[in-house]
């Protein structure tokens, strides 16, 4: 038993400690954008490969629901936190993957959906995933806002994002675990912030 707990409490230690080495502006922007793009009833879109993929459904599937309050899930007259995951569809990635590229699985999916002044999320620790750098290039050129999530030094994601939020790591657990818990922290924000302004007219 003794050795399945071995190094638990060292990992949770560098945990916390690279939690509170991050820069909290950007973190507080993601979340000012999420509000923002609600308060305009615009899209959220939020995508990425892998454990980053799994991320984005997560987010997603917490601003759809834990925006509100329970009680209001049922009420038409709240105004709902428009948010979509472009990992989800997985007859479509596959389609698009097979029939022309693995790199259009998202930038394709955002010809269908997206609209200018809508906000796309990309998550890619590495910030180099061919599929998230056409994806945020098409969005760019679009109108839409683009926030990046990154590691390692950021990879071209970092450069071309108009706003992001970087975890300067060359380890992609540590970063996705990272990610995972900035995303938790601003799905509360947005649902205080939704909660404080309640019925919109």
């Amino acid at each position: 038993m003794l050795g399945l707990t071995h190094g638990i409490g060292e990992y949770l230690a560098r945990l916390c400690e690279e939690l509170g080495r991050l820069d909290r502006a950007p973190i507080v922007r993601l979340a000012e954008a999420i509000y923002a793009a609600w308060q305009a009833d615009r899209f959220i879109f939020v995508f990425g490969n892998g454990g980053s993929a799994a991320t984005a459904s997560h987010v997603c599937e917490d601003l759809g629901k834990n925006a509100l309050r329970p009680g209001d899930l049922h009420d038409d007259k709240r105004r709902r936190v428009r948010v979509l995951s472009l990992t989800d569809n997985v007859s479509w990635i596959t389609a698009l993957g097979n029939d022309l590229a693995y790199e259009e699985v998202f930038s394709q999916q955002l010809r269908q959906y997206a609209s200018p002044g809508d906000l796309a999320i990309a998550i890619s620790g590495s910030g180099n995933s061919p599929n998230i750098i056409a994806a945020v290039d098409w969005a760019n050129q679009r109108g839409l806002k683009t926030f990046g999530m990154t590691g390692y030094n950021g990879g071209r994601l970092k450069q071309i994002q108009h706003d992001g939020i970087h975890v300067d790591l060359a380890d992609m657990g540590m970063v996705e675990s990272i990610h995972a818990s900035i995303l938790h922290w601003v799905v509360e924000d947005i649902h205080a912030r939704i909660n404080h302004t309640g019925r919109f007219a």
